[in-house]
Formats: structure tokens, C-alpha cells, sequence
């Protein structure tokens, strides 16, 4: 899809879209540094369960146009060029499952447009306003991303995993970034986390949780047992959404930051089941 970029130009916007139309939604949104590649082994399983499954990838991502110029991507832009494309593609009754900035993207499309919204997911994920400390695995991980010299995709998300890799599956996620040039997006992600409450995104941030403590519809939390990054993030979900009362919250045993890699259909099944009971 083309989208406006917010300077008068378009941007394009890929995303898969399998499964029947005419199915019940699931919109698969991933976070840094992965693409829509990281959902293949969950595809299927939800396809084959009767769904519709939708996984775009950011812009900077993926199939997606990557502006070369790091000062191009905010927060905000990235809010806005999906809201962009959600109303481009016109997407309703969705279920939402979210993981990493797909959530820090995603819950804030879920707060500023709830009407779109049937119900969410929260996998290894928050909605940060910097009013909390944003833990030291993160702190290092945002040290990484700006020191290293070589910001080697593949390997990051395979770092991010229980299980190995193969060779081939590391150059799947290389495959979107044929240089440096290409990565400026992803190199920036980490620094557009609200680490601070005077952050500019710390405010819209707050504004969405107003929203979220409000969101009656189903919330379901399935984060894995070994994410250094999220771990105990879903407490809060759980404190503040009125939407997860009730609700079949799960961990996902085996699993690391990266739980579609690790476990991909496990973590479909809850996400079929979920909809079909709710």
C-alpha cells in the first residue's frame, strides 16, 4: 500500500495477507529488528484454525520502504504511517497480537482507534511512558545498538532466541538490509523507546494507557518464561486493562524475547483459541 510519509511524498507499506477474507482478522505486528518473516511459523497453524492473518512490516523493515535518513523516524511517524496504512487496507474486528515494538506500535493504534479493535494479545511487550525505569537488559541493548559497528540483524534476533538458528533463517532476516544504508531505521528504534517522562513520546503514551484503562473488550497476555527485556511487563497489563479479567493469560514455556521464533505454533493455538472462545 502506498501511504503519505507526512512530507508531502508516499511511502510503501508491504504486508501479508492469507487466510479467507471473509474470516476472522488476526493482525500479526512485529518489532525491532524483525520483519514479517518472523511469523511464518505461525501463519499456517492460524490459517489452517479458520483465520485470516494480516503481518505488515514497519516502514524502515521488511518489504517496506527504509528512509535513509535517521532523523525521518520518530515514534509518532511510526504511529502515524501505520494508522496510515490500517485505514489504507481498512482492517475491523481485529485481534491484535502484538510483540516488541509491534506493541509499542500496535497498543497505540488500539488506543486511538478502538472501534478497529476486537480484541488483543500481548506477547513480550509494553507501552512504556518513561515513568518507569526501563530496566538495564534494555539499557544495554540501546548501548548496543548505537556502539556497534556492525549491526548484524540476523545474529541480533538469533541473540533474542532459546533455540539456534539456522545459517539460512539468520539470512532471511538479513535479507531486507543488503547494507548499512538500509538500517537506519532499525538502528534508531532502540533510542525512540520513552526511557524518560519528559520524552516525546511520553505523553501520547500516557494519553493510550487513558484509553487502555478503559478497554473492556478481551485482553489476553502470553509472554514466554525467558525474556530478559519484558519479563514482568505483563503484571502491569494485567493490573491496569479491565479487558484481561477472566481471561486465559498464559506463559509460554521455552520461549525467549523472540516467542514466535521458539514458539511459533504454541503460541498460534493460544491466539486461535482465544478467538474462537471470545
Amino acid at each position: 500500500m502506498d501511504i503519505p510519509d507526512g512530507d508531502g511524498a508516499t511511502l510503501r507499506v508491504h504486508h501479508l495477507d492469507e487466510g479467507p477474507s471473509d474470516a476472522p482478522l488476526v493482525l500479526l505486528m512485529h518489532g525491532e529488528p524483525s520483519w514479517s518473516f518472523l511469523y511464518r511459523h505461525m501463519i499456517p497453524v492460524l490459517v489452517d484454525s479458520g483465520l485470516r492473518a494480516v503481518a505488515p512490516d514497519l516502514v524502515g523493515f521488511g518489504r517496506s520502504d527504509k528512509p535513509a535518513d535517521r532523523g525521518d523516524y520518530t515514534y509518532q511517524r511510526h504511529v502515524d504511517w501505520m494508522t496510515s496504512w490500517l485505514e489504507a487496507v481498512d482492517l475491523r474486528e481485529i485481534t491484535l497480537v502484538c510483540q516488541d515494538w509491534g506493541g509499542l506500535i500496535g497498543l497505540r493504534l488500539l488506543a486511538e482507534h478502538p472501534d478497529r479493535f476486537a480484541r488483543a494479545v500481548a506477547a513480550n511487550t509494553f507501552l512504556p511512558t518513561g515513568d518507569r525505569h526501563p530496566g538495564d537488559a534494555f539499557l544495554a541493548w540501546q548501548k548496543f545498538s548505537q556502539e556497534a559497528p556492525d549491526f548484524e540483524v540476523g545474529k541480533i534476533v538469533n541473540g533474542g532466541c532459546q533455540t539456534t538458528l539456522t545459517p539460512d533463517v539468520i539470512a532471511g532476516y538479513d535479507a531486507p538490509f543488503p547494507d548499512d544504508t538500509y538500517k537506519e531505521g532499525a538502528r534508531q528504534f532502540p533510542l525512540l523507546v520513552p526511557s524518560s517522562p519528559d520524552d516525546p513520546a511520553a505523553e501520547p503514551n500516557r494519553a493510550a494507557w487513558d484509553s487502555l484503562r478503559k478497554w473492556t473488550k478481551p485482553f489476553l497476555c502470553a509472554f514466554s518464561d525467558h525474556d530478559p527485556i519484558t519479563a514482568g511487563a505483563d503484571r502491569v497489563l494485567l493490573e491496569e486493562i479491565p479487558g484481561c479479567k477472566g481471561q486465559p493469560h498464559t506463559t509460554i514455556e521455552g520461549g525467549g524475547h523472540f516467542l514466535q521464533e521458539d514458539c511459533g505454533p504454541e503460541l498460534a493455538r493460544v491466539v486461535s483459541e482465544f478467538v474462537k472462545a471470545t
